[in-house]
């Protein structure tokens, strides 16, 4: 990757189960990105819930703060910002919008087998949800809808951090959105 080269912004828009590894994803791949010099901007689910306080979680809660988050990936990619956005995004209609807000957004699928989710369970969430502290979880008692046709899909039960990162910049260089 040559250093500080982007044709122009861009979205990397990371979904998946809660638990799925986006966050950490999505960090090492802003870490390589800023290496080279790139202008970045990480937007991370938890990050944002503090930033947008009193939002809910139903579906028309998450669906309105997918929608700002979005328009504000929007907006950085249009002054040439490259985001990397992590959030459970669990409706692909919302998704949707905000694919068609972009012009050049990359939907990558954090693709976790719930089991698997539920065995991080990294925020004590999933046991919340089994003792009736949550309700409405995702993936549980309430969906996930997974991505039809994402630009990149990550397994992290089957590849490394390191492999993981490498495919998504591997997309983005064969897509000519880095150098």
């Amino acid at each position: 990757m040559s250093k500080g080269k982007a044709s122009k912004g861009f979205v990397v828009w990371l979904t998946g189960l809660s638990g799925s590894g986006k966050s950490t994803l999505a960090q090492a791949l802003c870490e390589k990105l800023e290496a080279a010099g790139l202008p970045i901007e990480r937007l991370d689910g938890d990050v944002m819930r503090g930033v947008f306080p009193n939002t809910g979680f139903t579906k028309a809660a998450r669906d309105e703060h997918i929608r700002r988050v979005g328009f504000m990936a929007s907006r950085l990619e249009h002054h040439g910002v490259i985001v990397v956005a992590s959030f459970i995004s669990p409706y692909r209609e919302a998704r949707d919008f905000v694919r068609g807000l972009c012009k050049n957004f990359v939907e990558v699928y954090v693709k976790t087998s719930i089991e698997e989710c539920r065995r991080r369970d990294v925020k004590g969430l999933y046991k919340k949800a089994a003792d009736g502290q949550i309700s409405g979880f995702t993936g549980l008692d309430d969906p996930y809808e997974e991505p039809l046709t994402p630009e990149v899909v990550i397994e992290t039960e089957k590849l490394t951090l390191e492999k993981s990162v490498d495919k998504m910049l591997q997309y983005l260089k064969e897509h000519r959105r880095i150098d």
